[in-house]
């Protein structure tokens, strides 16, 4: 019960609901076991006693206990039903809340396919046990209990010879949840890898059709879905092999009952009545016994999605607020000093002593090749990450002096992958200013040159975009997202590689337009082209996580260093590609 301990202040503030439920389950079980006992009366006192003028009454006082017990099932199976579903909507929420406060480093590691999967199915069966399952293992202690008081009344010996098979049908039990409980945790696991595939197939559609892979994505996902469906079947061989014993059990112990039970009515200490009551009475044990199996099963299956539910509630947040950390606007003065940064431990260092310093205003661009950590510089400025060596000050300040929210809010990034929701273009561009006035939103619009294209579109602003913005070229996209970092009118603006995925016409005009926006920001461009960096006031090169040069780009293109290189290579093709067009 570990498992339910730790996730008890999500369900114990709701307890009510769950009593109040049991309460009516009490008279639900109760009145289950009087069935038997108007077998009984109706055959001892009506039938062999020829006094049929009772069976109005009887049937009336029947009646009766059936519409209790109808309006008792109703509010324990609807309580019941609140009681869960209550507590797995805190529950979901704490769990998205928690994804939103995780730091870079936790999804680096988790698949979105298997945190989809904790999200749905594993909360959906941690609610079906609070629902249902606790109150099922109740009803069959209250079953248990009520029949064995009846059987004692009826007849001591008989009832002990029933409680005899208990025991043994207790042992099978104990060993069915010892086996079944890994069982449903590789099972959980295995579909979370399920939901991966899945999920990695989608999203990577685009990349599958034009490599002509989607044999290979198939045999892939057969392969997980046989592994999911191995793992099912090794937990349907556990089932198979022990229901049949319990039922193996109780069978013996119905027959023992029905062999001593009849020599008792021949001897005259058993009424005839009494056996028949006595005969469903143990099956409302043996029964109840027998479903334990169910409960356990349930019960190991919400025992096996809560562990996984508690892998995220309890997971690392590395990023943590000072308690005294300030709320207080930034003006945009970035320096680093001395940083060291290494993602992986025993893995080579990202950035390695990176030191320099951006006063308001300036604009720093950083070039390099693929992984030499142009992107890690910009992360650390928003405490995505936290250097393991080293200080990274804005204003002065260190960034973890600050409040996560009024750090960010002061930074705006414009991605080389650029994430657009589906929703209207409109509340994409202020997304990170849902307030803004539809004016200022236009504005923005036509400073990342997308107003124009954005007003060819059917509903203009307010045009529905598919999933991660389908519909929009590349070039769009990007525009999209250059207008919404100018929505929140940012002290450091990053743009990492903002122009990649445009034309060189369309990089122009878009150029042209963030010069003027910026003005008076702090402004990181991370480019490919130097195009793009040219009129930075101080550009960076990194190789392998050091900086190796730095200075202007005329300064550079004399230093004939690693940025000259980079520039002859890029000119180089320009000039050979207009020389064939010539």
């Amino acid at each position: 019960m570990n498992t339910f301990k730790k996730l008890k202040h999500f369900y114990w503030p709701y307890k009510k609901y769950f009593f109040i439920s049991l309460i009516f389950l009490f008279f639900v079980t109760a009145i289950t076991v009087v069935y038997p006992i108007v077998l009984q009366i109706t055959i001892d006192n009506v039938v062999m006693q020829d006094r049929y003028s009772l069976i109005p009454y009887i049937s009336i006082a029947f009646i009766l206990l059936m519409i209790v017990k109808g309006f008792s099932t109703f509010f324990h199976q609807y309580l019941g039903e609140y009681f869960g579903i209550t507590t797995v909507y805190k529950l979901r929420n704490a769990l998205y809340e928690k994804l939103q406060v995780l730091s870079f480093r936790y999804y680096d590691n988790a698949k979105t396919g298997d945190i989809m999967s904790r999200l749905t199915a594993d909360v959906e069966g941690f609610r079906f046990f609070l629902s249902l399952g606790f109150s099922e293992l109740i009803r069959i202690v209250l079953l248990i209990g009520f029949s064995l008081s009846v059987m004692f009344y009826y007849s001591i010996p008989l009832a002990l010879v029933t409680m005899a098979a208990m025991p043994f049908l207790g042992v099978v039990v104990f060993q069915f949840d010892k086996r079944v409980h890994p069982a449903f945790r590789k099972i959980r696991k295995s579909f979370g890898q399920l939901n991966t595939r899945v999920q990695e197939n989608i999203s990577g559609m685009n990349t599958v059709k034009s490599l002509s892979r989607e044999d290979f994505e198939i045999g892939r996902f057969s392969t997980s879905n046989d592994k999911y469906r191995r793992k099912y079947l090794d937990t349907s061989e556990i089932w198979s092999k022990y229901f049949p014993l319990m039922e193996f059990i109780g069978n013996v112990c119905a027959v023992a009952l029905l062999a001593y039970g009849g020599y008792l009515v021949i001897d005259g200490s058993l009424g005839l009545g009494e056996l028949v009551a006595f005969f469903s009475l143990v099956w409302y044990i043996l029964g109840p016994l027998m479903n334990l199996g169910f409960v356990v099963n349930q019960f190991s299956q919400a025992k096996a999605s809560g562990e996984r539910l508690l892998e995220i509630l309890d997971a690392k947040e590395d990023i943590v607020e000072k308690e005294n950390a300030i709320d207080h606007e930034i003006n945009g003065h970035v320096t680093f000093k001395d940083v060291t940064l290494t993602y992986t431990e025993n893995d080579d260092s990202a950035l390695k002593d990176i030191s320099f310093d951006a006063p308001p205003g300036k604009i720093i661009g950083l070039i390099g090749a693929t992984g030499s950590g142009k992107t890690s510089i910009t992360q650390l400025i928003t405490r995505f990450y936290e250097p393991e060596k080293g200080e990274v000050l804005i204003d002065g300040r260190p960034v973890s002096d600050y409040k996560l929210k009024s750090l960010r809010k002061g930074i705006g990034f414009v991605l080389q992958e650029p994430f657009l929701f589906s929703t209207t273009i409109r509340e994409n561009i202020s997304y990170g200013n849902p307030e803004m006035p539809d004016e200022q939103v236009i504005d923005a619009a036509k400073r990342a040159q997308a107003h124009d294209f954005i007003m060819e579109m059917p509903k203009g602003y307010d045009t529905l975009l598919g999933e991660r913005g389908m519909g929009l070229s590349g070039g769009q996209k990007q525009r999209i997202a250059i207008a919404r970092a100018i929505c929140i009118n940012p002290s450091i603006l990053v743009l990492d590689d903002a122009t990649s995925a445009v034309d060189m016409e369309t990089e122009f005009k878009i150029q042209k337009a963030l010069k003027e926006v910026m003005k008076g920001r702090t402004s990181f461009i991370i480019a490919h082209r130097i195009s793009s960096l040219k009129h930075a006031d101080e550009i960076l090169v990194l190789e392998e996580g050091e900086i190796v040069e730095r200075g202007t780009h005329d300064k550079l293109l004399n230093n004939n260093g690693p940025y000259q290189r980079i520039y002859d290579i890029q000119y180089q093709d320009r000039e050979e590609i207009m020389n064939t067009v010539n």
